[in-house]
């Protein structure tokens, strides 16, 4: 069996099917988030004077939405690192079941 018949006969278990449909409802929304949150700020920053009233301090709004950049992307890799650590036990299974001829 070549490398392509194996790939297609990974690609036709239930188990694959539910990888793929379960990283694809994470990484949509999670991506849109982030490039949402992540552009914000220079939008904002740009075209508005939103940012620039003090929040504590010295401290402007601009600060501390920069400051949240960097939390919302741990947050995020951490959310991901979680999920993808499921998502490993599908990707056994899908071996599992490519091995045993086929779909279940």
């Amino acid at each position: 069996m070549d490398r392509h018949e194996e790939w297609v006969r990974v690609e036709r278990t239930s188990a694959f099917q539910d990888l793929r449909r379960k990283r694809k409802a994470f990484i949509v929304p999670a991506t849109i988030f982030f490039l949402v949150f992540f552009f914000g700020l220079p939008v904002l920053a740009a075209f508005t004077t939103v940012l620039n009233t003090r929040a504590a301090g010295p401290l402007t709004w601009a600060y501390v939405y920069g400051f949240a950049q960097f939390a919302m992307v741990w947050i995020l890799m951490h959310v991901y690192v979680n999920r993808a650590n499921k998502w490993d036990n599908l990707v056994d299974q899908a071996r599992e079941e490519a091995a045993e001829g086929g779909v279940k």
